[in-house]
This record gives structure tokens, sequence and C-alpha cells, in this order.
């Protein structure tokens, strides 16, 4: 819905990232609202976790001060459930990684960011293929099933995404862990169209 209106006002998204629990837990709900009110269009909620192998320096280091603040999974949802309270319309994506959920057991954990308020799940090292039941227990509470994709995707993988894919497709544009510079604009312009024409979603770089 919200990348529907958007497309009829012929916007492009604002879809800022903040880690749960960082600097300290009750920063978190006051600071989504305020990102919610100064224009974001979707928010993208960390789950902290001891190992995020895709995260450069300064999330890392967020992720740290979150978890010497007793900030997991749990917590987190208690969180989006507060910002709820204030706010009912502002896209929450939950971005992390498998092991909390595994830990918390995947339909717990789905039926936990439903009542919660949650819009959407990106897990940064579920692959599809490890992620059909995951998927499938989002959609069935109208939830949606965020993937990460690359310009070295290949085209069997961005078929096996578009097949479980909702929401919007989350495009990897550096090489590395995020923070890095080594940017290649041509190299990620020449696989947007073959992305954007499997999926029918839209594309955040």
């Amino acid at each position: 819905m919200t990348f529907e209106r958007l497309a009829r006002e012929g916007r492009k998204a604002l879809i800022p990232y903040v880690t749960a629990g960082d600097p300290e837990p009750a920063v978190t709900v006051p600071l989504l609202l305020a990102l919610a009110g100064a224009g974001a269009d979707v928010i993208e909620l960390g789950v902290p976790f001891s190992d995020p192998m895709a995260d450069g320096p300064v999330i890392q280091r967020s992720g740290e001060r979150a978890l010497k603040n007793h900030v997991g999974l749990d917590r987190v949802l208690e969180l989006v459930g507060e910002f709820r309270r204030s706010d009912s319309t502002t896209p929450v994506v939950l971005m992390g990684y498998a092991n909390p959920i595994e830990a918390m057991g995947l339909r717990r954990f789905v039926e936990g960011a439903e009542r919660a308020g949650a819009d959407g799940v990106l897990v940064v090292d579920y692959p599809p293929e490890e992620s059909v039941e995951l998927a499938a227990m989002l959609h069935a509470r109208n939830m949606d099933m965020i993937f990460l994709l690359a310009p070295t995707s290949s085209e069997e993988r961005i078929e096996q995404v578009a097949r479980l894919a909702s929401g919007y497709i989350y495009y990897v544009s550096l090489r590395g862990v995020t923070g890095a510079k080594h940017l290649d604009l041509e190299e990620i312009g020449a696989k947007l169209p073959l992305i954007r024409a499997r999926t029918k979603l839209p594309v955040g770089v």
C-alpha cells in the first residue's frame, strides 16, 4: 500500500535504519516516532545480534551497545508494540539474523511480530531455499518477507526470491559489509532491470 501510494505520487521511498536499543531502550520509540514524523515511508528496525557478519563497524557497535542494554528479540517486539500505540500506519520492517528467530521458534516469532504490529521481516542470512516456511507464515498474517539481492545474484537466485518475496527487494549495492565505500554504479545499474522485471516489486538501493 505504501509503495502504491508513492508510485501514484511519483516519489521514491525513504527507508531509514536504526538498531533497537541503541543507545538505550528508552530512546528507541521516540526515535522511531521522530523518523516517521520527519517523513520516513518505511522504517527498518535492526534486531541486535552478537555476530552481525554482513554489517560494518558502525552497525556492529550499535548492536553491541543494544545487547549490553539487554535488548533481544523479545524486547524488540515489545518496542514495536509501544511504537504502534502512537503510530499505526508507518510500516516497520524487522531486520536481523536467523539465530535469534531460530532460538525463539518460527511460530512464536511470527505470532509475536503480528501482535506487535510489524509489517515485514528481512533476515540477512536466510536464503530463499531456507525461507519457504517462514515466508508462508508471514504472508498468512499479511506480513512481508523481504529478501536481499545483489549485482552478483544469478538469474536462478532472482527467480527463487521472486517466488517468495513481497513488499520490496533490498538491493545490496555495495560489495562487502554495510558501510563499505566501493560503489560500482555501472554494475548496480546492469542488474536492476532484470530484478524489477522478475520480482515485480519495488527495489530499495
